[in-house]
């Protein structure tokens, strides 16, 4: 693993030049990625060790030891996902406005890693959801200051690229969390307890590596930077190719069935066992890791609002198979394999087509608009599904979402989000550089 010396980084490191070739790279051979890329995605592994620790437990936990209906969980799960677009606009914001993209992140992963020791005092439904708060709140902070810094750190037409490795490591963490969780589950006298105890130790390790590892410099010279302002922030949505992609994020979330949910559709049509539900994570994570760089890679070439586009079709084929439901062996492995799929072809493909809307100086601010959108989309699912579990059953509340997915996919076909050029964003008509302008 290279390591980025945090001293010595020069603002070139962070923010390159979008022709520059790496010294020492031959013409045609693909450059290798910035160190900032694999550092921050070192962090996002043991950070994603310690997350999908307690997510892999949670479900079964609050259902089957605390007692909570699905209505409740889906309280609680919405608020697990929808405390965190709140602050995602104020922390890409601030990284931004004092080119501290780092220090955003840090005190993001801070608060998320103070949170998990808290977990094992809390014990009714406002004490969990105030911890679930307060953890996504500091995810929110981090999420788009990192995904700034991503982006920031390579050439525009390899962000598939840094993203899918980016996503591919945070995954490797998504595998080992459930596995450290079963086992602990397994073996110790008091399981949830001490998963949430294993769960701070590694959280705390995270920071510890975000701190010594990943470069702190700013995005650039204080005094070249044009000062940037909260409503120059939000009239990024005054970009169409943005517009269109936060659209698109917005209209697909409404339409998306949380993870739990998904695993808890799962274990409902088969029958798995509860100590084997903490393992259904990793099926869904194998799938990620495997393919987010091919599939990054795949939205280089071929657009990335298609791969966008198409993950979601996986996921509709998901929610097929489980209204279909039956014993077939193959069932839970072709749902969390589309599952994979489905978050291989979006996390970071969505970043990379935002990221080619947005320009450099307005970079995290324009990445927390798309997640905030799609986070707070994915809050209303969570409490209407969660609902419609409640009154109306697993199977009809999943066919409703199936419909709304179908429909949805169809609308964004229309929309056409994420068609800017991989090398960055779309040129106004008539400029030279501009090949419609040349044509005419």
């Amino acid at each position: 693993m290279y390591v980025a010396d945090s001293r010595g980084t020069p603002a070139s490191a962070v923010t390159p030049e979008p022709q520059a070739v790496a010294p020492g790279t031959r013409p045609g051979r693909r450059a290798a990625l910035a160190p900032t890329v694999l550092a921050l995605g070192t962090v996002s592994l043991v950070t994603d060790i310690s997350s999908e620790m307690v997510t892999a437990v949670l479900p079964l936990y609050l259902v089957a030891t605390l007692g909570l209906t699905p209505l409740g969980f889906g309280l609680l799960d919405g608020l697990y996902n929808g405390v965190s677009a709140l602050v995602r606009l104020t922390g890409g914001h601030l990284g931004d406005r004092f080119g501290r993209h780092k220090t955003l992140a840090g005190i993001g992963y801070g608060l998320s890693a103070l949170c998990k020791p808290l977990l094992l005092i809390a014990h009714t439904l406002p004490a969990i959801g105030a911890v679930l708060a307060l953890d996504r709140t500091g995810k929110g902070l981090r999420t788009a200051p990192r995904d700034a810094l991503i982006s920031l750190s390579a050439a525009p037409g390899e962000h598939g690229r840094a993203f899918g490795v980016h996503r591919a490591m945070d995954t490797a963490g998504a595998l080992i969390g459930p596995i450290l969780a079963f086992s602990i589950l397994r073996g110790a006298a008091e399981g949830y307890d001490a998963v949430f105890t294993v769960s701070a130790c590694v959280a705390a390790l995270g920071v510890m590596v975000l701190v010594l590892f990943v470069p702190g410099r700013r995005t650039g010279p204080a005094a070249t930077r044009a000062p940037v302002s909260l409503r120059s922030s939000f009239g990024l949505l005054g970009r169409r190719d943005l517009r269109r992609i936060s659209l698109c994020a917005v209209l697909l979330g409404l339409c998306t069935v949380s993870d739990a949910f998904v695993f808890l559709l799962l274990q409902h049509a088969t029958g798995i066992a509860d100590r084997w539900f903490a393992l259904l994570p990793l099926g869904t994570a194998a799938a990620f890791f495997l393919l987010a760089l091919p599939l990054g890679r795949l939205a280089d070439r071929i657009g990335r609002g298609r791969v966008f586009l198409g993950g979601h079709l996986a996921l509709l084929a998901a929610y097929g198979i489980l209204l279909a439901g039956g014993r077939n062996p193959a069932l839970p492995y072709a749902v969390l394999l589309l599952h994979g799929g489905f978050y291989a072809a979006t996390d970071g493909v969505l970043m990379a087509a935002a990221a080619g809307a947005v320009p450099a100086e307005h970079r995290g601010g324009g990445l927390a608009l798309v997640q905030t959108g799609q986070a707070l989309a994915r809050f209303a699912a969570s409490l209407g599904f969660g609902a419609a579990w409640t009154f109306w059953g697993a199977r009809p509340a999943l066919a409703v979402a199936a419909v709304l997915l179908a429909a949805a996919v169809g609308l964004c076909l229309w929309l056409r989000p994420g068609d800017t050029p991989a090398d960055g964003p779309a040129r106004p008509r008539g400029d030279p550089a501009d090949p419609a302008a040349q044509a005419a």
